[in-house]
Formats: structure tokens, sequence, C-alpha cells
């Protein structure tokens, strides 16, 4: 699945064209390698997103066409959130 998509339907950014400039911006990171909008996750991948100055890793739970809100979370299980300085 596209990392764009994994990130809208999963709820960690709320629309696709946002995690797009976000993956374009370069503040996404997947199993340590920078990625792209179109780079393909699988269950199993560590992902790092800079929000503003907090760093979230995650790592993929389960990949989904759709879910609803309340699943979405069940995607991924944060490994650890950080501030920074």
């Amino acid at each position: 699945m596209r990392l764009d998509k994994f990130l809208k339907i999963s709820r960690l950014i709320k629309r696709r064209t946002l995690a797009k400039e976000v993956a374009d911006q370069g503040r996404i990171l997947v199993n340590g390698q920078q990625a792209k909008a179109s780079t393909n996750v699988k269950v199993g991948d560590e992902l790092q997103v800079r929000f503003g100055q907090k760093l979230v890793t995650a790592k993929v739970e389960m990949l989904q066409e759709s879910t609803k809100k309340e699943d979405a979370a069940n995607m991924y299980k944060i490994i650890k959130e950080e501030t920074l300085s």
C-alpha cells in the first residue's frame, strides 16, 4: 500500500494530500530511509513522522483498503513520541 494512502486510512494524517506534502518535504522515514508518498509500506515497517516539534515512531500492524474511524488506530502501534528541541 502506498505510504500516503496508509497515513490517510490509518488517520495518522487526516488528508492524503497533506500526507503527500509531508512526505515530499522529507519528514517521513520508513525503516530509517527517507520516503516518498509513493513508497510501499508493509506490515512490520517502522515509520517516523515529524509533526513540527514532535517526532512520532509507529509500527505498521495491518493494512486495509478502508476502515472505520474506531478501527483505524489498530492499523499501527505507537512505539514512541518525542519532542524535538
